[in-house]
């Protein structure tokens, strides 16, 4: 039995470990087979000089491969700095079993660089990103048949088209050199519709779940997703697309938004497409007009406005012992990686969400 986080500071691995040690007690498995399917295979952390401005800078980042059972690794590249060693080990863990979860044959891994992408000139990310994937290139750590990266927090198309290059720069008689990195600028073989997946699959699964009026009756609600109340906590690459194909195709209404500077909330809803359009002229989301404003030391309460669907689509451990019992959603739709601690898990499944 899965006790009860001893503490709101459960850490991000921990948590998917007990995660998994719930699922485990499913399986047949043998218990050396389940402690080779926990373990990561393996963890690469260096450190880089930069040159920065004119000085040097030291660089912390990390390459974690989870499972080999089937190559190539896959998995994404954050920038961030609250990235740490165990931050990267949790987010391969859970690559893997996104992969065998829906049958893709690809290993769990997940990379880290800690910076705060936001404090440099693309210059200087230029500078960063290249000499990192150098780093990985040198100890075999990225190729089309060996290690995949992507994006993820922080990075986008832009940085996968500096890590193709600098792949291409030392591997040019790899025929299948495209292939190292995905999420590249189509313009550079990037795929189509790649940008928008991930939100696009939330939506689906919002639909798909809202299709299921069993489950919808217990919840109180209709079958359906138009109409439906919608928060989003994040409004990045993820948090973005979910919303506007969530507003656009579903019918659903976003009626609350946070960012790193805040949140806001309005209960007759807020169009996403105005929302996007007023950030990017003035910078933030707070004082968007007729919505009521949080500032940044209260954006956490997005987690509690009154909605139907919440879409955690920033960070982990976002839902925790702390604030379980104030969801007032009967959904939750993650977005982000493991933004759900085990031990607010039971306490949502408790209240019937």
């Amino acid at each position: 039995m899965i006790k009860s986080e001893p503490k709101s500071q459960t850490s991000f691995y921990e948590s998917v470990q007990r995660y998994f040690e719930k699922a485990a007690q499913h399986t047949n498995l043998e218990k050396g087979l389940l402690e080779q399917i926990q373990a990561c295979n393996a963890v690469y952390e260096m450190r880089f000089p930069v040159k920065i401005g004119g000085t040097y800078q030291i660089i912390e980042a990390y390459r974690v491969q989870h499972s080999h059972h089937r190559s190539p690794t896959k998995g994404g590249i954050r920038y961030s700095n609250h990235v740490n060693k165990e931050e990267v080990m949790a987010l391969a863990t859970l690559m893997s079993y996104k992969c065998a979860i829906v049958d893709v044959p690809f290993g769990g891994a997940k990379g880290g660089v800690k910076i705060n992408p936001w404090e440099y000139t693309p210059q200087e990310l230029e500078l960063i990103t290249r000499r990192y994937a150098a780093e990985l290139i040198k100890r075999n750590m990225l190729g089309p048949s060996v290690d995949v990266p992507a994006p993820d927090y922080g990075t986008g198309s832009r940085e996968m088209a500096w890590i193709y290059d600098t792949y291409r720069t030392f591997k040019g008689e790899d025929i299948d050199a495209a292939g190292c990195v995905t999420g590249k600028p189509v313009a550079q073989n990037g795929v189509r519709g790649r940008e928008e997946a991930t939100g696009r699959g939330i939506f689906y699964g919002i639909r798909e779940a809202c299709n299921v009026s069993e489950d919808m009756h217990k919840l109180g609600l209709s079958v359906g997703t138009q109409g439906k109340r919608m928060v989003i906590q994040g409004l990045g690459n993820v948090g973005s697309f979910t919303g506007r194909i969530s507003q656009d195709e579903g019918g659903i209404v976003i009626v609350g938004v946070s960012e790193v500077e805040g949140a806001i909330y309005h209960p007759d809803g807020i169009d996403i497409h105005e929302l996007l359009k007023y950030r990017k002229e003035n910078g933030s989301i707070l004082n968007y007009p007729g919505a009521q404003s949080f500032g940044s030391d209260q954006r956490t309460l997005v987690m509690e406005f009154e909605c139907d669907i919440l879409v955690p689509a920033a960070l982990e451990n976002q839902i925790t012992i702390d604030n379980a019992d104030r969801i007032k959603a009967k959904i939750i739709a993650e977005g982000a990686n493991g933004p759900t601690t085990a031990g607010a898990e039971e306490i949502l499944l408790q209240k019937g969400k």
